[in-house]
This record gives structure tokens, C-alpha cells and sequence, in this order.
């Protein structure tokens, strides 16, 4: 009795063979080693010049980027809890947090420190009013050093 395992193989493999040479026939014998006797011709590739047209390249390179959405996060404090503590959380318990009563909270774009600023109520929603933006030498230096 011969290994059904083999046969699958095998039957995949004519099935390639009967490809290539479906393949060789339709493009004239194949290429393998021969030179086309045909000289193709070739014509050079027309790019469209993508160079600004006004003098307010930053203006332009800026607009590309206006509508592109980003996660702004107000985050209120942290803390560090042990597994067997958030699974005695129940509703009504107070957890903790490492921020002060009236200390500003951090405002983060993707996750990076841009501002800070204190919590606002405006129509019945939470806002926040801006009180310090954070320089783009400050972003950097907290960048570079890992924040």
C-alpha cells in the first residue's frame, strides 16, 4: 500500500511541471540561457516635476499633515497596585493616585508630554484650561532621556 502522503506530493508536483510547461509553451520556449533576437525599444520614463510652485514650501508641507488624527489623553494621576488589590476593587472603593489635590494634570499627545493645565467644567462636561505648554526643546530633552 503506498504512502498517501507521496502520492499528494507527487501529484503536486506534475501539476507544477504541467504549469511551467504551459508557461514555456505561451511564452515561446522560455528564456533560459537565450537571447531575445528582437530589440525592444525602450522609451525614458516622464516624471512630473513636484517641485513647489510658490515660495511657502512650509506652509505647504504642513497642510499635508493638518487632518491626520491624534490621541489626546488628560491624565489625572497613577499609582502602582498589586494584582490582588484591583480584584478587591469593588464598586464604591477608592484607589489612590500619585498626583496631588489641585496639582496640574498632564495633557499627552501619542502618549508624549505637551502641556498642562487644570480641569474645567463647561456645559456639564469636563475640559481642560491649558496652563504651561510644554517648549519643543523640553519635548525633546524628555524624549532623549526616555521621559
Amino acid at each position: 500500500m503506498s504512502d498517501p502522503n507521496t502520492a499528494e506530493q507527487d501529484a503536486m508536483a506534475d501539476e507544477w511541471a504541467a504549469a511551467l510547461a504551459q508557461q514555456k509553451d505561451a511564452s515561446g520556449g522560455g528564456m533560459s540561457g537565450e537571447v531575445l533576437a528582437e530589440a525592444e525599444t525602450v522609451a525614458p520614463a516622464a516624471f512630473t516635476n513636484f517641485a513647489p510652485t510658490t515660495g511657502n514650501t512650509a506652509g505647504n508641507d504642513i497642510n499635508m499633515i493638518l487632518d491626520i488624527p491624534v490621541q489626546l489623553t488628560v491624565e489625572l494621576g497613577r499609582t502602582r497596585i498589586p494584582i490582588k488589590h484591583i480584584l478587591q476593587l469593588a464598586q464604591g472603593s477608592v484607589v489612590e493616585l500619585d498626583a496631588l489635590a489641585g496639582e496640574p494634570m498632564d495633557v499627552l499627545v501619542n502618549g508624549y508630554l505637551i502641556a498642562q493645565g487644570e480641569v474645567v467644567v463647561v456645559n456639564d462636561k469636563f475640559g481642560i484650561r491649558l496652563t504651561d505648554i510644554v517648549t519643543p526643546s523640553e519635548r525633546m530633552r524628555r524624549l532623549s532621556r526616555g521621559m
